[in-house]
């Protein structure tokens, strides 16, 4: 039997490898340029790409790819083969410590918000050397894939990754400033580290393409509710169905090789829903792996017979899905900056990074809000499954005791116990309590020594919300460091900054419930933004005290924050206009169509009874014509009305204009076409219905 031991990482030119194959002196210039940032010659690169060449082709690689990831939200690629011309006819296998380093994708059809021409087609890849080369396999054969930077000719990222190193490079430099103000010296870097929660619906193939709303959206855009949806909860942590167990093994193995830390695998709370969950790492090679785990989820469904689902919310009326980036900030030297340890109340560092933390989520509300936001997204938050639209911090029950303390008094000088859970069972063991509880209706929580930012999209790349939030957080402990390093006394500053701090931005710890109606008007009255669509979030990117915080920190310049609010604007046109010319054609081409030779089924089944015996009562096929009748012609107003809406959008000016149109005209007009097909779905014959029912989708497998 393979063992786990034996394959994880068989697939990564990860450190051990490049230990093994490189020189001294090569090993030493890549550990200096991924750690202190020191320029990486050409002589170096070129033995670090001859070894990681060898190791690619020995693995049976024949080509090699700058694997990127443009503002799509997802990865791109050209591949390259190794071989070049040799006299005789033949061919060398080459590849260059130039070809490692740099790459030229053409960057013209990518999305860039303005900051190219169409004519303009030049773009390159840049090696990013602090996430390891990796071996993928598949009809194309096995490729090396170089995760790589990409940006444009004049210098802008055109990609997630770039702003994101930046950001962990902002972070650190400030995290570094505030651990040595406290004694520890020795530290030289303070890395992001998150471990993204990925949730995901499996689906029967055939099923799906039987489905046009699934192929071209990922969602269903119509459908009524089955018989029963999750409200017995025996989904949720219930016992594998063979099919999908199946493919988690599978699944798990390819991860495995690729060294991502797949650890946790379970049933959600939909049915058909499904969770894994890797181990913390780095939040550079945690985005790396998040993408590569939702590749290799649709991948491998595949094999089975399955799809894999990551859209927001491909069902109505069951919970969707999205993706937990857990965040905390460690030390090179091992120790983690949000560990409150066993006496919070009198552990200054922590409560000065908690601080820190709370003040730059609640400062930037809007950005955090902004990195969550995509069109599926609209229809997941604040829904009794996810967090609100409102963004607030949990703290939970211990923590917020120390706050209000510190805030109050001054000092926090008690430590609300905890104890221990008793059972009432004598065999079974008594259970020491944890500092808190868990909510799960909180957008930014804190669970123990990390803040788990519940709120992003599970289609969504991780980037962006790291972005953000290393981005804010470093922003305010620069504030920090520059106040402490000028205090004549620092323990006395200290204590002054984390009082000031939490009592200007008490306002953003919440531990209660954020599905209550009630806390929408107690957001409201404590001035807690409150953006519930993406159309509503984008504006945020260019506002002054954006563009200063980002500035700032030198992870994204005004030309560049603005190109990114007019990609999101034509993102979220696109979509929805995707979206309604699906339903559209599905209305027209399917449900109405059905529904006609409902009707005529009944109205001739009517008129045969009536024929065989004049008496007979067909008061209940004349009720079924007169109700079907009806939501037809509600349901072809719809349409018309949508295909109208749709028209007049072309005509709109691209970006804001048009995105705003899409948000306020055509999504009502498409729930106005959804509610009576529907309705309609419930009445026509089953064996006419066009396309699988949410009975099928989600529990045939």
């Amino acid at each position: 039997m393979e063992r786990l031991t034996d394959i994880f990482g068989i697939d990564v030119f990860n450190e051990t490898v490049m230990k093994e194959r490189l020189p001294g002196e090569a090993f030493e210039a890549w550990k200096k340029a991924m750690e202190d940032g020191e320029p990486l010659d050409r002589e170096m690169a070129d033995v670090i790409a001859g070894a990681m060449k060898e190791w690619a082709i020995e693995h049976g690689a024949t080509h090699y790819t700058h694997w990127f990831q443009p503002l799509t939200g997802i990865t791109a690629e050209k591949h390259d083969s190794f071989i070049t011309p040799a006299p005789g006819g033949k061919v060398l296998m080459e590849f260059s410590g130039k070809e490692l380093i740099k790459g030229e994708p053409d960057a013209s059809s990518f999305p860039s918000g303005g900051l190219r021409a169409t004519f303009e087609a030049r773009g390159y890849t840049a090696w990013d050397c602090t996430s390891p080369a990796f071996l993928r396999e598949d009809a194309a054969g096995v490729t090396l894939c170089i995760p790589t930077a990409f940006c444009s000719y004049t210098g802008e990222a055109l990609d997630m990754k770039t702003p994101l190193l930046r950001s962990m490079e902002a972070i650190s430099k400030q995290a570094v400033r505030i651990v040595h103000l406290f004694g520890a010296k020795d530290v030289k870097k303070v890395d992001c580290s998150v471990g993204a929660e990925q949730e995901y619906f499996l689906v029967d193939h055939r099923s799906y393409m039987q489905r046009e709303d699934l192929i071209f959206t990922g969602a269903t855009l119509f459908g009524a509710k089955p018989p029963k949806g999750q409200e017995m909860d025996d989904h949720y942590f219930g016992s594998l169905k063979e099919r999908v167990a199946s493919f988690m093994k599978e699944l798990n193995r390819e991860l495995w090789k690729l060294g991502i830390y797949a650890k946790t695998q379970h049933n959600e709370a939909a049915p058909a829903q499904h969770e894994l969950a890797p181990i913390y790492t780095s939040a550079n090679i945690a985005t790396d792996h998040n993408q590569l785990i939702m590749e290799c989820m649709k991948k491998v469904a595949k094999r089975h017979g399955l799809e894999c689902l990551l859209h927001e919310k491909p069902f109505a009326g069951v919970n969707g899905s999205g993706k937990h980036n857990n965040w905390s900030l460690v030390t090179d030297t091992g120790k983690n900056l949000l560990n409150p340890g066993k006496t919070p109340n009198e552990n200054i560092q922590f409560l000065l990074f908690m601080a820190a933390v709370l003040e730059a989520v609640d400062t930037h509300a809007d950005l955090l809000r902004l990195s969550a936001a995509n069109p599926g997204n609209d229809r997941r938050l604040g829904g009794n499954e996810a967090p609100p639209s409102i963004v607030s911090v949990f703290l939970g029950e211990q923590l917020d005791d120390v706050v209000t303390q510190l805030i109050e008094t001054g000092e926090a000088a008690r430590l609300k116990k905890v104890g221990r859970l008793y059972t009432g069972v004598s065999t079974l063991p008594t259970i020491g309590r944890d500092a808190t509880d868990r909510n799960r209706t909180s957008p930014f929580a804190f669970t123990g020594n990390k803040f788990e930012f519940r709120s992003v999209g599970s289609s969504m790349s991780i980037a962006d919300a790291n972005t953000v939030l290393n981005t804010i957080v470093a922003d305010t402990l620069q504030k920090f460091a520059d106040i402490l390093e000028q205090a004549p006394d620092f323990e006395q500053a200290v204590h002054n900054l984390i009082k000031d701090s939490l009592t200007e931005h008490e306002r953003i710890i919440f531990n209660g419930n954020g599905y209550a109606k009630e806390w929408v008007e107690e957001a409201a009255r404590r001035g807690l933004p409150n953006i519930r669509s993406m159309v509503e979030a984008i504006p945020a990117l260019t506002t002054e005290k954006a563009i200063t915080v980002f500035t700032r920190q030198n992870v994204l310049t005004a030309t560049e924050l603005k190109s990114r609010s007019e990609i999101y604007y034509e993102i979220y046109a696109k979509e929805i206009n995707i979206e309604a010319r699906t339903m559209i054609s599905m209305a027209a081409t399917k449900f109405i169509p059905a529904t006609i030779r409902y009707l005529k089924n009944v109205a001739t089944s009517m008129n045969e009874v009536k024929a065989a015996c004049p008496g007979a009562n067909v008061e209940v096929q004349e009720e079924l014509v007169l109700k079907t009748s009806a939501l037809l012609k509600k349901a072809q107003d719809a349409l018309n009305e949508l295909r109208q809406l749709d028209e007049e959008a072309g005509k709109k000016q691209e970006g804001k204009e048009m995105a705003i149109f899409f948000r306020e005209k055509v999504v009502p007009a498409m729930e106005r076409l959804r509610v009576p097909v529907d309705e309609l779905e419930t009445i026509v014959d089953h064996e006419l219905w066009p396309v699988p029912t949410y009975a099928e989708l989600l529990y045939e497998i």
